[in-house]
Order: structure tokens, then sequence, then C-alpha cells
């Protein structure tokens, strides 16, 4: 779904712009929500024959609902940034050790939380996989 870009006044002297969909979750006209692809060892193993990705986002774009999405770089092509006593520090990898990770994500429509969750619940990660669902905090 495109939205039009729309102006907001923002501190004194300022004129923020806002994408489309920036204006709309503003206004209140749509409610985000992020969800966060993640892998499961302990999970079922995948099915190419019921696990189709690209039928999901078919779906859900069909339905005006998905607003964006991608799958991420492996872990091991990971960066982590932080500033410890004014001094930048990069370390190589993702912020934390573990066996799961962030695979993915997709930014969805939905009228409320139980729909994020419904649309989460078809995505086929949610079966070998998990779908961490989220709303977005706009500024």
């Amino acid at each position: 779904m495109r939205i039009p870009t729309a102006l907001s006044s923002g501190p004194v002297g300022c004129v923020i712009v806002m994408s489309g969909t920036e204006a709309a979750i503003e206004q209140g006209e749509i409610m985000p929500y992020v969800l966060f692809i993640c892998t499961d060892p302990s999970a079922e193993p995948y099915d190419a024959d019921q696990d189709d990705i690209e039928e999901w986002v078919d779906e859900l774009n069909a339905s005006g609902k998905h607003l964006d999405g991608n799958r991420l770089r492996p872990i091991e092509d990971a960066t982590t940034v932080m500033v410890r006593g004014g001094e930048r520090v990069v370390a190589a990898g993702p912020f934390t050790e573990t066996r799961e990770w962030i695979a993915g994500y997709d930014l969805i429509e939905a009228d409320d939380l139980d729909e994020a969750i419904d649309v989460a619940a078809k995505h086929p990660m949610a079966r070998f996989g998990r779908v961490e669902v989220r709303p977005v905090w706009p500024f």
C-alpha cells in the first residue's frame, strides 16, 4: 500500500517530511507491527511442500497488509556497534551468544494485536522457527 507523503510541523521553525506510512501511523490510520522472523533449532524441520514463504508474502501483499520485509544475512555477517566510555566499540557477530537468531523481518499493518498474531501464525517460520510480534512505537 502506498500512502502519499505528508508534512508535519516539528520543533519551532522546523518542518518534518514523513513518508506516507509514517504519516498514516501518526494520524492513527494504520497500526504497524514488526514480525521478527527467528530461527529455532528445537522446532519442527523445514518442509518445502508446506513452508512456502513466498506464498505467504503474496497472500499478505494481496490483502494490502504487507508494508515491507526481507531476509537478513546470517549471523556471521553481523556487526555489533556500541559506545562505551565515549569510545566506539565494534565487534564481529551478533550482540548475544545464542542458538536462535533473527533471520528476517516483516512490517505489517494490522487492526490490532489479535490480527497481527493471526498474520504471524500463518507465516511458515511460526512452524519451523518462531515469530516475535512487536507493535511499532513511533517517535
